[in-house]
């Protein structure tokens, strides 16, 4: 019985093709393979998945879908589509693609359907959308609703926020969303500064209403808006809710009628395509929010029907197995070539770390191979003038994904040609590299005299054999951001299946949670502690001393 994924003759034989294809060049695949663009790339709709900048071959990727079988993905892919409790650790269904069915296809937990249920919270969701939007429904005084505060954190801050940042162009005139999840009062109070109490809408997302940076801030938003209008009949008006807490919410102030439902089998980082996307439905319209369902739902399809071999979602999960455990690449750089998608790297980092930083494999021992890798990067061009230079020449390998719509929404002059230029011209470079006896070329061809050619000229050498994977697609609309999305959600789920971790908890954030509590305690009360470890205790201790120093001062003053 074969005990350890790394023993296992799927990993066995990648390893040992590793060996052989280690040095392998990608200038020189490219060079023997006329038609590698097409032999390693695939594509749904608009979405165009060029994975040739890769450093693979034909065997590797058959080398790969082998393990992927192996694992079982296709499996346990029907068990999550199914409604099966493949939260293990929770003994959860884990159905966020129930929340994005468009099809009348019933889909069950515990034996009952819950389609009638999810669309009911869309016919809400749509119903009082609509109302704010068109003016119907107005704050305490009459006045028209222009500004939409979202206070969640985590999934309920992140997955609003970049779809509300990504799809601004179609935006409701006059309407403005702002998204509030820090603990630190800066966030709540800036946030405040920009709006008015009477035209102010705020959207509260919390599963539990008990999250506390989410309801510290609810009460903090709360408390302002008393201060200005002084009515608490008002609150109604002005508070909505996003969570399972009927009485916790209604105890806020907020009326039963405006308060979203949503279900535990909704994982905090998958809940965009819930309720809690209400903030989403109100800055852009429902019509589009169910066209980013629409798009979501698609690539379900795909990913449930397409063969491993033109899966967009496998293949770019499985080259991320190849790189994070044959290569040893600690991270992986997400380059989004659209302003639009300045926040995307953010979300993704939820997504990917939350869900498959883990040690402890689904039967409970300690794996003993890498898992989920570090997720970061950074709109482009803006990263070609900050961490490009590591790419090219680090030490660390770090493969990077690149995505760029083929069309811009602000055509102007000349600027979609350079950001289109620019990304091709990054993951060529980062593929070809330049050789010596090139840069030796170049620098004669600028006029450098020999001498000085000889003293730099390692300096312009670049090896290449950068992998990256590019991602098309004609523009951003809200149908091909929610594909995207969902694209990235089923890789992640990919890789858990064959690490063989459980992908859908958290218990490491839930740890950090118990302490903050115990801290929170002691800093509240006088006197030092000694209760934690030393390090814990100095700093605890420093901050008590400069808090209660500064009362006394001011009770001089």
């Amino acid at each position: 019985m074969i005990k350890e994924l790394i023993d296992s003759p799927a990993w066995l034989a990648l390893k040992a093709h590793y060996e052989e294809v280690k040095d392998l060049h990608m200038r020189d695949l490219f060079a023997e393979d006329p038609l590698r663009f097409d032999n390693f790339s695939t594509h749904l709709n608009d979405i165009l998945l060029d994975y040739s900048k890769n450093r693979v071959t034909e065997e590797t990727m058959e080398l790969l879908f082998a393990l992927a079988r192996q694992g079982n993905v296709e499996e346990w892919r029907d068990h999550m589509f199914s409604g099966e409790k493949i939260n293990l650790t929770e003994n959860r269904s884990v159905l966020h693609t129930a929340l994005r069915n468009r099809s009348n296809k019933p889909i069950r937990v515990n034996g009952r359907n819950v389609m009638p249920q999810i669309k009911a919270v869309l016919a809400h969701m749509r119903d009082f959308s609509e109302q704010v939007r068109s003016g119907e429904w107005h704050g305490y005084n009459g006045s028209k609703i222009k500004n939409i505060i979202n206070i969640g954190i985590g999934g309920s801050d992140l997955g609003p926020h970049v779809i509300c940042e990504s799809m601004k162009p179609y935006a409701q005139r006059g309407l403005k969303a702002y998204f509030v999840s820090n603990a630190d009062a800066t966030h709540l109070v800036e946030t405040l500064k920009q709006v008015e109490p009477e035209s102010t809408l705020f959207v509260i997302a919390s599963k539990t209403f008990t999250t506390q940076e989410t309801m510290l801030n609810a009460y903090s938003a709360r408390k302002w808006f008393m201060d200005l209008v002084g009515n608490e009949k008002a609150i109604e008006k002005h508070f909505v809710a996003v969570t399972t807490n009927i009485e916790l919410a209604t105890d806020f102030g907020i009326n039963e009628n405006n308060i979203f439902a949503f279900w535990n089998w909704v994982g905090g980082r998958y809940s965009l395509w819930s309720s809690v996307g209400l903030t989403i439905a109100l800055y852009l319209g429902m019509d589009h929010f169910e066209a980013l369902l629409e798009g979501a739902y698609e690539m379900d399809q795909h990913f449930q029907k397409a063969p491993l071999e033109e899966n967009i979602p496998v293949i770019m999960a499985l080259l991320g197995i190849w790189y994070n455990n044959f290569f040893d690449a600690q991270s992986h750089a997400i380059m989004p070539y659209s302003q639009y998608l300045e926040r995307l790297p953010a979300y993704l980092q939820q997504l990917d770390m939350e869900s498959n930083g883990k040690t402890i494999d689904r039967k409970g021992h300690r794996v003993n191979y890498l898992t989920g890798p570090i997720i970061w990067g950074q709109s482009g061009t803006n990263g070609q003038h900050a961490f490009f230079q590591l790419l090219h020449q680090g030490t660390k390998p770090v493969p990077a994904d690149f995505l760029i719509p083929a069309m811009s929404q602000n055509p102007l002059g000349m600027h979609h040609r350079v950001l289109f230029s620019n990304c091709l011209a990054q993951t060529k470079a980062l593929m070809l590299g330049k050789r010596y006896a090139e840069a030796v070329e170049e620098m004669k061809h600028q006029g450098f005299d020999k001498e000085y050619i000889e003293e730099v000229i390692q300096h312009k050498v670049f090896d290449g054999n950068k992998p990256t994977n590019t991602i098309i697609f004609e523009s951003l609309t809200p149908k091909t951001l929610g594909s995207i999305l969902a694209m990235y959600e089923h890789k992640v789920f990919v890789q858990g299946v064959i690490w063989n971790i459980n992908s859908f908890d958290q218990w490491g954030v839930e740890y950090g949670k118990v302490l903050a509590g115990q801290i929170q305690t002691d800093l509240s009360t006088p006197g030092d502690v000694s209760n934690h470890d030393s390090s814990t205790n100095g700093l605890i201790n420093y901050r008590k001393r400069v808090y209660f120093d500064q009362i006394e001062k001011n009770k001089i003053d």
